[in-house]
């Protein structure tokens, strides 16, 4: 569900053999974000011949099928990353023609346009991200270089990220 065209694969953990045809996402997309709780999965953003993207779209992970539209992120942009709690997604960062450091937000069991979260600590994109259910981490990316700034955030509440501390090298 993270990109490559409108393609969603599944497989089944615990079970070896190939990935299966889950369905097709609402628009092809290269480079977009994804997050999940444990009913949904959710895919926002990317870059589909030259253009940005800001389509929001989910599948019930329970059920095989096509995606259905959630809403549009803040930004129309490609490489962002995302991180869940098991309430809300949040896609950081990203590549607008430029880096950028915007961080917007969805609640997962609704649909709707997302929401102004705050900022990266600088802008950039293609970051490595994670979370618990309280706190998210954007770590790395892109800046103009690789680097090895990792931000958090605490998922519940916005605001602006935060340093973490540092990665042991830039990438």
């Amino acid at each position: 569900f993270s990109g490559g065209g409108n393609v969603i694969d599944y497989f089944t953990f615990g079970t070896s053999g190939n990935a299966v045809d889950f369905g097709d996402a609402t628009v092809s997309s290269d480079y977009p974000a994804a997050l999940a709780n444990e009913t949904r999965a959710v895919r926002g953003g990317g870059n589909f011949s030259g253009a940005d993207q800001n389509t929001i779209d989910y599948v019930t992970i329970a059920t095989v099928g096509n995606a259905t539209d959630f809403g549009d992120l803040t930004l129309a942009r490609q490489a962002p990353s995302a991180l869940s709690s098991t309430t809300r997604g949040v896609f950081g960062g990203g590549y607008t023609g430029s880096n950028t450091n915007v961080m917007d937000y969805i609640t997962i069991a609704s649909v709707g346009n997302a929401t102004d979260f705050g900022d990266l600590s600088a802008a950039r994109r293609a970051t490595g991200a994670c979370a618990s259910s309280t706190r998210g981490l954007f770590a790395g990316g892109y800046e103009g270089d690789y680097v090895n700034t990792i931000d958090y955030i605490t998922t519940a509440t916005t605001g602006n990220a935060t340093d973490f501390g540092d990665l042991s090298g830039t990438r």
